[in-house]
């Protein structure tokens, strides 16, 4: 038997935001070092797990709960957010072997160690490791790579968790963030994705955001440059200029908008108004008129009414988003709006719900139909029921056949034809020059 196959086999699940898959591909790398990664049968389990919404809680128990009846003799660990909200008394999980919080996945080893040697329960609190140490190679498997710059929150949002469960706002150095992003490029990575918990706070002592996405623009050979879920504050002039100024810098905003509503958005703890939110995304567009949006919308909020939910509805219309994600409200133990009144019934929270998704999927269908007969650059992500799929800059899901030769991570010249369930379809000549 082989020295590979003799140490211990470890499998990673992971639930949650871009930051957490960032993470998990960090853990990798480290775990790589000492055991066996393996996908199926395994002596460990670690699952990287998410606890800003019920829904995202029951996933990852159900998941856990199905890998203890599965393999019944495997060590099962839960690290991450969820870990962190059982060791503040926020919530239980009671069917992993061990617990390890954030700040342990910058100690992976140790724990997956300590797990495999028989301890069990809540691992202490361990010291996070700096974010200039972080460092996550390619995944071959994906088109694109989170680049985590950003952690922690400092907003208090009344509904969430974020603050208590990742710590104060803290961001990545300049330098190690684009000698990070430098080896991403080198290692064949077309695009990049700049995540962060709250990427509108990223300061740092030489600059903020727009002066590190001028920095990764500067890199040699990058083809892509993507900003993850950035709250509208941080979508500055600045910001705005810098992705004005190069087409690698991708023109999809997506800018979480909670509500439509500035009396809900006071109750939230929101920083900012219906109007000035509108203005915002106005603003991105006078500078980048191709430049689409996504939200995330929180409906059945304590204190929402009809008229409230009405003008979330109008916004949604107003904005034009090219996707939207959906939320019911769920309470969160340890948050201030558990204790609000005028809770929204259950039945008004799906109707709502159901009724803005419906309009959003007819919004983002205009959105669509004003891209078509235009040629886009399609970065190619995968081979899907005979044809091709992939993204535009402005993150427009596109499907496409293709004479030529084609695959994964190429960038694709398409003209977008029609458009069809949800996406575009799109139609190439193989003789027009690819990347």
């Amino acid at each position: 038997m082989s020295q590979a196959a003799e140490r211990p086999r470890v499998e990673i699940l992971t639930f949650g935001c871009r930051v957490n898959q960032y993470e998990t591909q960090v853990m990798r790398e480290r775990l790589a070092r000492e055991f066996e990664l393996a996908s199926g049968d395994a002596d460990l389990y670690l699952v990287s797990a998410c606890t800003v919404t019920a829904l995202a809680e029951k996933k990852a128990r159900q998941a856990i709960r199905r890998l203890r009846r599965e393999h019944p003799d495997a060590k099962v660990v839960l690290v991450g957010c969820l870990a962190d909200a059982v060791a503040q008394g926020l919530t239980r999980v009671s069917d992993a072997d061990l617990l390890g919080g954030n700040a342990w996945k910058g100690r992976v080893n140790e724990l997956v160690s300590r797990a495999l040697a028989g301890e069990r329960g809540l691992a202490a609190a361990a010291e996070p490791v700096p974010l200039a140490e972080e460092r996550a190679a390619r995944d071959p498997s994906r088109a694109r790579a989170f680049l985590k710059v950003q952690d922690g929150c400092d907003l208090r949002c009344t509904f969430c968790r974020t603050h208590q469960v990742r710590g104060p706002c803290r961001s990545k150095p300049i330098p190690a963030a684009v000698e990070e992003a430098r080896r991403l490029v080198a290692s064949g990575c077309p695009e990049i994705v700049v995540s962060g918990i709250n990427l509108a706070a990223y300061r740092t002592e030489v600059g903020g955001l727009p002066d590190l996405v001028r920095e990764f623009l500067r890199i040699e050979g990058l083809r892509r440059l993507r900003l993850g879920s950035i709250n509208a504050s941080g979508v500055t002039e600045g910001l705005i200029a810098a992705f004005a100024d190069d087409r690698r810098a991708c023109p999809h905003f997506h800018m979480p908008l909670q509500s439509g509503d500035d009396a809900v958005l006071r109750l939230m703890a929101r920083s900012y108004t219906a109007s000035s939110y509108v203005e915002t995304a106005a603003r991105v567009r006078r500078a980048i008129p191709d430049a689409t949006f996504g939200a995330d919308v929180i409906v059945g909020f304590p204190g929402e009414d009809d008229a409230a939910f009405g003008r979330t509805c109008s916004i949604v219309e107003e904005v034009g988003f090219a996707n939207l994600h959906v939320f019911r409200y769920s309470p969160r133990k340890g948050t201030p709006a558990t204790a609000f009144l005028r809770p929204v019934p259950e039945e008004a929270k799906r109707e709502r719900a159901s009724h803005l998704e419906e309009l959003a999927a007819k919004v983002e269908e205009r959105v669509r139909q004003a891209f078509v007969g235009s040629e886009e650059t399609v970065l190619v992500e995968e081979r899907k029921a005979n044809r091709w799929r992939g993204y535009t800059r402005q993150y427009l899901d596109v499907h496409f056949a293709a004479a030529g030769a084609v695959g994964p991570g190429m960038e694709v010249p398409v003209k977008l034809a029609g458009t069809k369930e949800g996406h575009l379809e799109g139609v190439t000549d193989h003789r027009t020059r690819m990347r």
